[in-house]
């Protein structure tokens, strides 16, 4: 058994592989401080964060102002379960509300959790609305999906490893191809409820749909009576240069799931965010959850949302990363497949050759960089919105080195 005090990396990462399970592969980085879009290690080095933890953090590593208010709510009201009414849920429920458009917001705590909520007000509005045989409602998704972890998602997942040892799954669901409308009218029955889809998919290698895909998915739902959900957990809230991503192709769905940079990186908040009609069939003890809409989630989210509007973030995304995308566009690296993204959600494919993506961003790592891999060959760039372009141009310096 490991003794004594960690101090280096090393020490940390002994623990971890003494005590922890073995359901992740990191970086061999032990971080312990964060600010805006620079994080620092246990050894003192310093990185620029291309992650933001998955598009949680694009606010930047504790912003000052998500961080005091996580302070002062702490100290006044942290949880009450919904039991109790308290004075940060109505602000909460008004303000993103009044932000994206939506009618109705059920709060809840993870993305997963999210996904979850949605499924089963789609299949009870299925029942109630739309008159589908009690049993028999259905959810098309997309092949290259990613929504979360728990038993149900994993098992809409067309991924093996994902779906590996886990049977049996929840039945009802089905799958199309990325991207593909025709497929998607083609797979509806009168037993369809819901389409489920990421308006890109993220974990999936920074897929983007053909030009209007989304256009097409709002009006075949509207002829079919299919709720339409886009799933914008990881590519909302300014990633990809708009509030919400299905802004680019100018639809609004009938429920969108947003989390991560719902907190800024500070706490677990999720929500699902909805037209009346939806989310209206739940009543009293239909679902719930003892932290969702808690006081302290709801006064992080409300600060995170403000000063993601307030500072900019969003036009930021927008134009530095078209300039980002450009640049990196204009590698000359015999290693480079394609790149592409919206926004500061760019992915940069590698081709089989250049041996996976996992040893570009070792290398990165050495250059003061953290990115990750994603299916293999996929390196993924995600900093914080916060990002200037002289970070920019210097990340870019670094990765041309290294993939040349």
């Amino acid at each position: 058994m490991t003794t004594g005090t960690p101090k280096t990396s090393n020490d940390y990462i002994a623990l971890e592989d003494e005590f922890g399970a073995k359901n992740y592969h990191p970086l061999d980085v032990v971080l312990e401080r964060g600010k805006g879009v620079w994080v620092w290690d246990v050894d003192g080095n310093k990185y620029l964060d291309c992650l933001a933890a998955y598009s949680a953090v694009n606010q930047g590593h504790c912003h000052p102002k998500i961080v005091q208010t996580l302070i002062d709510q702490a100290q006044k009201l942290s949880l009450v379960s919904r039991a109790f009414r308290h004075d940060q849920l109505g602000l909460f429920y008004k303000e993103i509300c009044e932000l994206t458009n939506s009618h109705m917001v059920l709060p809840m705590n993870s993305g997963a959790e999210a996904v979850e909520s949605v499924i089963k007000a789609v299949r009870k509005w299925g029942y109630n609305q739309k008159g589908v045989p009690t049993g028999q409602a259905e959810v098309i998704c997309c092949e290259n999906n990613f929504h979360g972890r728990t038993i149900t998602i994993v098992g809409f997942s067309s991924e093996p490893q994902y779906r590996d040892g886990y049977a049996p799954f929840t039945p009802g669901f089905k799958l199309v191809p990325f991207g593909d409308s025709d497929a998607l009218e083609q797979a509806i029955t009168p037993n369809t409820v819901a389409f489920l889809v990421e308006p890109i998919q993220g974990e999936g290698g920074i897929i983007i749909p053909p030009e209007g895909y989304l256009r097409r998915v709002r009006e075949i739902c509207d002829r079919h009576n299919v709720v339409m959900i886009t799933d914008e957990i990881q590519t909302g809230l300014g990633r990809t240069g708009k509030l919400l991503a299905e802004e680019h192709d100018g639809v609004v769905a009938d429920l969108t799931l947003v989390g991560k940079a719902l907190s800024g990186g500070l706490y677990p908040v999720s929500a699902v965010l909805s037209n009346k009609e939806v989310l209206g069939v739940f009543q009293p003890g239909d679902h719930g959850s003892t932290y969702g809409g808690n006081p302290l989630g709801c006064a992080v989210a409300r600060t995170a949302l403000k000063v993601l509007v307030e500072e900019g973030m969003i036009e930021n995304a927008a134009k530095l990363g078209d300039y980002f995308k450009n640049q990196l566009s204009g590698l000359k690296s015999q290693w480079i497949k394609e790149v592409r993204g919206k926004g500061l959600m760019i992915g940069v494919e590698l081709k089989k050759e250049a041996g996976g993506a996992r040893r570009f961003c070792d290398a990165l790592k050495t250059k003061g960089m953290l990115c990750k891999e994603t299916h293999v060959n996929v390196i993924r760039f995600a900093p914080p919105l916060v990002i200037t372009k002289d970070e920019l141009d210097w990340a870019l310096g670094n990765i041309d080195e290294v993939l040349r």
